[in-house]
């Protein structure tokens, strides 16, 4: 079965290199590369795909910044294969990745989506575990054989702590192009593509198979948004929004850890010694606000 990896890119040009040579190291064959650079100020990743004569890769560039979300809609767009991964530019597949999630689709041809085992990685590629990944971990399917998750089961996993990692997960084309990327989200993307998926009674495998890293590190978007708030403000609402949703479908369980959500205020409780430490006090009533609301 093909699978199109698709690599929306703006950052770190050495970063988006070694993602992009852990695709082109894969295992599995049955593959395409489409890079879609969102306007990235250099001429160099152009120049260092032309080098590459796989024509399993290709690489655009637009013309005008589309942002993150509007970057990622635009690649869903090129993906042709039945399955699909929408990857970090500054992470990395291990070689066995693609083959992992292929045989997890092909033993579960019900499933939507795969997550496969994944170590978070820093700056500079070493393996760590910063505390929100060790709360995933207590929260994440407790499994040495993959699993399927389904319906409300599924989402109530999920929504008391988001436990998947976007750029690691393979989606069925067809199932998250229908779904799409919701304009206005950003840092609750992913959480909202697998709760729109359990809602409709879909399913995910978690596969435990160790097959990416994930990098993590102060600069992303997701933690400069948490550091100031502005992460929490938009989780704030879509958990109001996901609350209401799961209620009407009598999903009692999910409702009430949605309206809850305990891992996003415990974050934002960690972040509020972190503002005070490095002085950033303003965004202290943004960060309390999460925490007790």
């Amino acid at each position: 079965m093909a699978i199109d990896v698709l690599l929306p890119y703006y950052g770190d040009v050495d970063l988006m290199k070694l993602a992009a040579q852990s695709v082109m190291s894969q295992q599995f064959e049955d593959w395409r590369l489409i890079v879609v650079d969102d306007g990235f100020p250099s001429p160099e990743p152009q120049r260092w795909f032309e080098s590459i004569s796989d024509p399993r890769v290709t690489y655009q560039k637009n013309e005008t910044n589309l942002g993150a979300n509007g970057n990622y809609r635009k690649a869903l767009e090129l993906a042709d294969a039945p399955i699909v991964v929408v990857m970090g530019a500054d992470d990395i597949m291990l070689p066995n990745y693609l083959s992992v999630v292929s045989n997890a689709f092909e033993a579960f041809p019900q499933a939507s989506v795969v997550q496969p085992g994944v170590q978070v990685i820093d700056e500079k590629g070493r393996a760590c575990s910063p505390l929100v990944d060790i709360v995933k971990k207590v929260y994440a399917p407790s499994t040495k054989e993959p699993v399927l998750l389904q319906g409300e089961k599924m989402a109530t996993s999920l929504v008391r702590a988001d436990w998947a990692y976007f750029p690691s997960l393979a989606w069925r084309t067809d199932v998250i192009r229908r779904i799409g990327f919701t304009e206005g989200l950003h840092v609750v993307q992913d959480l909202a593509l697998l709760l729109d998926i359990a809602a409709e009674n879909g399913s995910m495998v978690v596969d435990p198979t160790l097959a990416f890293l994930y990098r993590r590190h102060s600069a992303s978007d997701s933690s400069v948004k948490a550091l100031d708030g502005r992460r929490f403000d938009e989780e704030r609402a879509f958990f109001e929004g996901q609350a209401r949703r799961f209620r009407e479908l009598g999903w009692q369980r999910t409702a009430r850890a949605a309206a809850f959500h305990t891992t996003s205020r415990l974050n934002a409780a960690t972040l509020v010694a972190r503002s005070l430490a490095v002085g950033k006090t303003d965004s202290l009533p943004r960060l309390l606000k999460h925490v007790v609301s």
